[in-house]
């Protein structure tokens, strides 16, 4: 099978088209014949050396895709041969076939396209894990205002479209004037450019000093106390990635007075099964974002699409800030949209 691999670590010229055998499944698993595979922040980390595949994981970059189900393992029950799928990998996507624990697969939405759907699993399971951490039930309610960052990128563009779809007032932040402008597009109450205002000030100005029920963060120590500060009391801020930094000065008094809760998280080295597992997460996908798409109370916006063997070129996109805004995929087979 056609793959791109990591041959170093480094800048996009390190990831390269090369051939593999097709993976063996084992009990438990499904193989998934590969239509697109979503790109992610996260595999630009991992070129760089920076998050490394959880042990006895694929090697190869890709957290997400879709396709079609071409064979099953002993001991699985759900899925069956020739169903149209969206799966939650470790690693692996940027290839023509990867296999995937069955818990880790949904079927496709009907109502979309299957190389567009390549993009949600992803971002999906990680907006509503740390929206939600304790299940549905702990989602917030309807009014609720929260901040997602980077709103003109794949994970937060969701959050937002996700957390509209659900009645919560959202805020959100971007780089540019069109990145702010694709954040009200998707549903956001409000948006600023962080390279031009201060988003602390954004947000109490917009919430009139009272702050936000939930932010989520993946720059990391820039952010913190102005997060905090962001935050309405008893509010909640989960870090899911630290790209600006991981070391920063916290003032203890604000957590206390305003009984905030921190919280840093990650969705690839979960567990497959049990307690606060990959299965978990995805089976409240299926639960709450799946009918908001197939009621078309949430619509995914068409991701741009490049061919698999030009990821190279895609990462090189993302490393000029050339790319539009919104989520991107790399298509094996454009047979199988």
């Amino acid at each position: 099978m056609r793959v791109v691999e990591l041959q170093g670590f480094g800048g996009p010229e390190v990831l390269g088209v090369a051939e593999r055998a097709i993976p063996q499944i084992a009990p438990g698993e499904v193989l998934i014949r590969v239509a697109a595979a979503g790109f992610n922040r996260a595999d630009v980390s991992q070129r760089e050396g920076q998050y490394p595949p959880p042990p006895g994981e694929s090697d190869l970059p890709g957290l997400e895709c879709s396709g079609v189900v071409v064979a099953t393992g002993d001991r699985t029950t759900r899925l069956h041969m020739g169903d149209r799928v969206c799966a939650l990998l470790a690693g692996g996507g940027y290839a023509e076939f990867v296999v995937v624990p069955e818990e880790q697969v949904l079927l496709a939405p009907e109502s979309l396209d299957l190389v567009d759907a390549a993009g949600i699993m992803e971002v999906a399971a990680t907006v509503l894990s740390n929206l939600a951490p304790g299940g549905e039930e702990s989602l917030p309610l309807p009014g609720s205002a929260v901040l997602f960052h980077g709103g003109s990128g794949g994970l937060g563009g969701f959050g937002i479209q996700l957390g509209a779809a659900l009645g919560l007032t959202v805020y959100s932040t971007a780089g540019t004037a069109a990145g702010v402008q694709h954040c009200l597009e998707l549903g956001a109450a409000a948006a600023c450019n962080y390279r031009e205002r201060d988003f602390a000030e954004f947000i109490s100005e917009e919430t009139r000093g009272i702050g936000v029920d939930f932010i989520l963060d993946m720059v990391g120590a820039p952010y913190l106390m102005r997060n905090l500060r962001s935050l309405s009391p008893e509010g909640r801020l989960a870090i899911i990635a630290t790209l600006g930094g991981s070391e920063a000065r916290l003032d203890l008094r604000l957590l206390m007075q305003k009984r905030l809760t921190v919280e840093g998280t990650t969705l690839r080295a979960r567990p497959v099964r049990g307690a606060h597992s990959k299965a978990e997460i995805v089976a409240a996908v299926e639960r709450v974002v799946w009918p908001l798409i197939s009621s078309a109370r949430l619509r995914p916006a068409a991701p741009l699409r490049m061919p698999l063997d030009r990821a190279a070129d895609l990462h090189a996109a993302h490393a000029e800030r050339s790319l539009p805004p919104g989520k991107a995929v790399l298509v094996a087979d454009p047979t199988l949209a």
